[in-house]
């Protein structure tokens, strides 16, 4: 893909209207901006829509469209929903509480003009935890490592991908549909691209604001989630005990961070403060609005 790409941006949301607001801001604030923000709408029972077609009407340049999936409750329909309206080269797809760091855009259409791969993810900074930086950097390292063992199945983390159009009209009738939901959906998104021969990458300049409140899950709620890994590769006939590197450090670090989360839960979440917005206009604008 030699010519600079056009990006869509898919966000999935379901019950999000504490944060899909900020979640929309940060996608306008680009400093190259994505040719379309499609919001998926899985049969919200709060203001999510009504929150997103207030955003549309406030920044029309943004080109923010709401679709609703109401056909099926469940991330992977709400997801191929959002790709299958998309109409970008490029489609980026995030969660309704990341906060896109202000040049993803840009990043995303520099990385995939390349043609090096066909999808790829990006680093995460967890914006509600304490030592935002330090955790960036261990997340950005860690995401390396894992490059370098997965060999052909590298995998996509949902909360800040990206694939081009192309590759998912490739794989778009094989993915999982998962109505049992054992598996990550975007670790079998990731698979189906390796085995119809897609090259999935890694680009540590896309960075995307996330939230860490899976550690507030309960012991068992987490080890169900984190388990997906290992069902997931195991239901696709894949027994390469490196790919669940993931697993392994996940569920030896919920102890101690599932602990600091609470304390800062006590303190009020004191010293930790939300991603940045980006223009005081576009903030004071989103507010007017769509008041709290």
């Amino acid at each position: 893909m030699a010519a600079t790409p056009t990006v869509s941006i898919v966000i999935p949301a379901y019950n999000e209207e504490e944060t899909i607001r900020r979640c929309l801001l940060a996608a306008i604030e680009q400093t190259v901006a994505a040719e379309e923000i499609v919001v998926v709408d899985n049969r919200s029972t709060d203001r999510t829509a009504e929150i997103v077609e207030a955003m549309s009407v406030a920044f029309p340049e943004a080109n923010i469209r709401l679709v609703r999936q109401d056909a099926e409750q469940g991330i992977t329909p709400t997801r191929n929903a959002g790709f299958d309206a998309a109409t970008g080269d490029v489609i980026g797809r995030i969660d309704a509480d990341s906060a896109l760091a202000a040049d993803w855009v840009e990043q995303v259409k520099g990385a995939f003009a390349t043609g090096d791969f066909d999808a790829a993810s990006g680093s995460v900074e967890y914006y509600d935890m304490p030592l935002r930086g330090f955790g960036h950097q261990a997340d950005d390292a860690f995401r390396r490592l894992q490059v370098k063992l997965a060999g052909e199945y590298v995998f996509l983390f949902g909360s800040n991908m990206a694939l081009t159009k192309n590759a998912w009209l490739g794989v778009r009738d094989d993915v999982c549909a998962d109505r049992d939901d054992l598996m990550h959906e975007d670790l079998d998104l990731s698979v189906h691209l390796a085995k119809n021969g897609f090259k999935v990458g890694y680009v540590s300049a896309m960075v995307a604001g996330m939230s860490a409140r899976r550690l507030d899950d309960s012991p068992r709620d987490f080890r169900f989630y984190v388990e997906r890994f290992e069902r997931t590769y195991r239901l696709h006939g894949i027994h390469d005990v490196r790919l669940l590197t993931p697993m392994v450090v996940l569920l030896g670090t919920y102890p101690a961070l599932h602990a600091e989360r609470r304390i800062q839960a006590r303190r009020g979440h004191a010293g930790i403060s939300l991603p940045e917005t980006g223009g005081q206009h576009h903030a004071q604008a989103a507010a007017a609005a769509v008041p709290d």
